[in-house]
């Protein structure tokens, strides 16, 4: 039937069981203090009894008309207990029943994990005309130990979903009109680049891709590799103080 205000949180409602240890007796003691024996709906040997005249309680007091044996199967359920009466069961809430703006940053953040970001400290010769990969040996953060910055200098999630991943590097004296690349590379394989040209002046040329790249979470990694082709091996710089070779990554979505 209609009603005024919030709808009543009955459709979640569930009662306390209790169940008894039966010996010979005619007393036991309840977990949840009642008003009186039409609080508790009581069982033995699977046959409801008659409040009053099978048994009688108050406050945490059971007390049988007639004894039970060992042998009995005895338990109550609290009529007057109800529990879970405002959380709905697991998975019965969807999107239209949340507010706009409902959920804060708090209860979302745990999206973006695994996440981790490295830099180069040091600077790393790149040998002209190839692709090589850049050890980012230094974590600024890596939420879930999923980056090895000592070995193969990849990042495993192990956590499916798709993933924001970023490189920067910056070339060191690349002679005029060639080229500082940077690649995403997802199990060995480019998933593509960003191409640096210099043009003259000190010859620095700093080049920054970002991709989105599914990940499966099991076996799929990510890792950043640098081509330059200024004719002989140039360095990338190290981060020093600042981090200006770095290589990171986070969850964004399933």
């Amino acid at each position: 039937m209609p009603f005024i205000g919030n709808q009543p949180a009955l459709s979640y409602t569930s009662f306390a069981k209790q169940d008894f240890t039966t010996s010979a007796t005619t007393s036991y003691t309840l977990d949840n203090p009642v008003t009186n024996e039409n609080e508790i709906a009581l069982f033995i040997n699977f046959v409801r009894q008659e409040p009053t005249t099978a048994y009688t309680a108050s406050g945490t007091s059971l007390t049988l008309t007639s004894a039970t044996s060992a042998s009995d199967d005895m338990y109550c359920v609290f009529l007057g207990k109800a529990v879970q009466t405002v959380n709905p069961p697991s998975g019965s809430v969807g999107t239209a029943q949340l507010a706009n703006d409902a959920v804060t940053k708090a209860k979302t953040s745990a999206l973006m994990y695994p996440a981790f970001e490295a830099v180069r400290t040091s600077s790393q010769s790149i040998s002209n005309g190839s692709q090589t990969k850049i050890q980012f040996d230094t974590e600024n953060f890596d939420t879930d130990s999923a980056y090895d910055n000592s070995t193969n200098y990849r990042f495993t999630p192990l956590v499916a979903g798709k993933y924001f991943v970023y490189s920067y590097a910056r070339f060191l004296s690349i002679a005029d009109t060639k080229q500082g690349i940077v690649y995403i590379y997802k199990n060995g394989s480019s998933t593509g680049f960003v191409n640096g040209m210099s043009s003259g002046g000190n010859g620095h040329v700093g080049t920054l891709i970002t991709k989105i790249i599914d990940l499966n979470g099991s076996t799929d990694y990510v890792e950043a590799f640098a081509y330059q082709d200024s004719g002989s091996s140039k360095d990338i710089q190290g981060s020093g103080s600042e981090d200006i070779t770095v290589f990171g990554a986070y969850r964004i979505g399933d």
